[in-house]
């Protein structure tokens, strides 16, 4: 019994044994299994590690959500710089009128009598309507006073042809000349209130043109230059800083000087026109000696002597009939001026018949137009060459 009880034991025990054996194989394969599979996740992050790191890093949002984002306002994209032009446009002497003294037959008064004023901007061929802004000496009274000043020509204009100016597209003209105070404190009065009710701004002495164009402030001046004196120059350098205090951007000077029929402009002309452009001005206009003088560049800017007569009712019939349109287009970027430029020299005749003066103006072309474009080249180069011409266009 004992033996038997004995041998039974032993059997229970070699299959206890063979359990725990089987356990312990059992825990081996899982710490196989588990310390393999923490080694495969090291090695996919060590991995994944390296790959990222010479990938740019996103921001998880797709090409579509930006988008989305953009259209809404919650992205903002660098905006393109803003690129404008401004077309400005220049001419000579209006004198809407004659001096009363002349005969009336054929006279500047006769002409609108018989045509109406339209006729006067006939031929300009919208010149001055498709630019974005014009300015022209007007050098008459317009006005019904009768006190005259003692000089030898004294015009005068019905208040009525101030309209002519608005026919012709012309937004601003210059009244520092030696022909404003014809009639008096009264006729130099009633000329502002009429361009005022016309709705024409006008600058010169103490009166300062200014006007915004596309966002972009355009300011005018004006001087009767004779001399160039130390008083004019503290009066125009005072002008141009206030201007630019007030944010103008661009700044035109008119100036009335020089000598009556010289084609070339005098010294006097030209140290004051520079001195003004050292001072801050952007274009400098002249008028007075009823001929065209020459073009100057001038620190990257232009000096155009003298545009000649333009709509001139002061004489039937002149012996130099040739006149021209000056144009300059300034280029802005995010409303600041450039260096760019870009000008044009459009030929006129201030007469569309030959044989006298009928006050309207004519724009040339063929052979006449390359003869007065000639002249001005020719007349430019008598004072500083004419390599202005590389900055014009057709």
């Amino acid at each position: 019994m004992c033996f038997g009880k004995g041998r039974g034991s032993s059997s229970m025990d070699n299959r206890d044994m063979g359990r725990t054996r089987k356990r312990r194989r059992l825990k081996r394969s899982v710490r196989r299994i588990l310390t393999a599979g923490v080694l495969l996740i090291i090695a996919l992050l060590i991995f994944n590690n390296i790959m990222t790191k010479d990938q740019p890093v996103t921001s998880g949002v797709t090409e579509e959500e930006k988008k989305e984002k953009t259209q809404s306002g919650e992205e903002k994209v660098p905006a393109e710089p803003v690129i404008e032009t401004i077309k400005i446009s220049a001419a000579g002497d209006f004198t809407l009128g004659t001096d009363e003294s002349f005969t009336y037959a054929g006279s500047f008064p006769d002409e609108a009598s018989k045509n109406g004023l339209p006729y006067f901007v006939e031929k300009l061929d919208h010149i001055f309507k498709e630019d974005d802004l014009t300015t022209v000496n007007l050098e008459t009274t317009l006005t019904n006073a009768t006190e005259k000043a003692i000089k030898k020509f004294r015009f005068k204009g019905d208040p009525s042809y101030a309209q002519i100016l608005e026919l012709g597209g012309i937004e601003a003209v210059n009244l520092a000349n030696n022909h404003t105070m014809d009639y008096l404190q009264q006729g130099y009065d009633d000329t502002i209130t009429t361009l005022e009710k016309q709705k024409i701004g006008y600058f010169g002495y103490e009166h300062h043109y200014v006007t915004t164009i596309k966002g972009v402030k355009v300011g005018a001046l004006g001087y009767e230059g004779w001399e160039d004196t130390p008083e004019t120059r503290a009066i125009v350098d005072a002008n141009i800083k206030r201007l630019r205090e007030q944010g103008v951007q661009i700044v035109l000077i008119h100036f009335h000087w020089g000598i009556e029929r010289s084609y070339v402009p005098t010294e006097s002309q030209q140290s004051l026109a520079r001195y003004a452009i050292d001072s801050g001005a952007d274009l400098i206009l002249g008028h007075h000696p009823h001929v065209v003088q020459g073009i100057e560049e001038y620190k990257g800017k232009f000096i155009v002597y003298s545009l000649g007569n333009f709509m001139f009712g002061g004489n039937r019939n002149p012996t130099d009939k040739d006149t021209y349109v000056f144009q300059q287009t300034f280029h802005l970027k995010d409303g600041k001026l450039t260096d760019q430029k870009e000008i044009k020299v459009v030929p006129f005749s201030i007469s569309s018949v030959t044989s006298r003066n009928n006050y309207q103006p004519l724009l040339l072309e063929g052979a006449e137009a390359e003869r007065v474009k000639n002249k001005i080249i020719d007349v430019s180069n008598q004072i500083n060459g004419s390599d202005w011409l590389q900055y014009e266009t057709e």
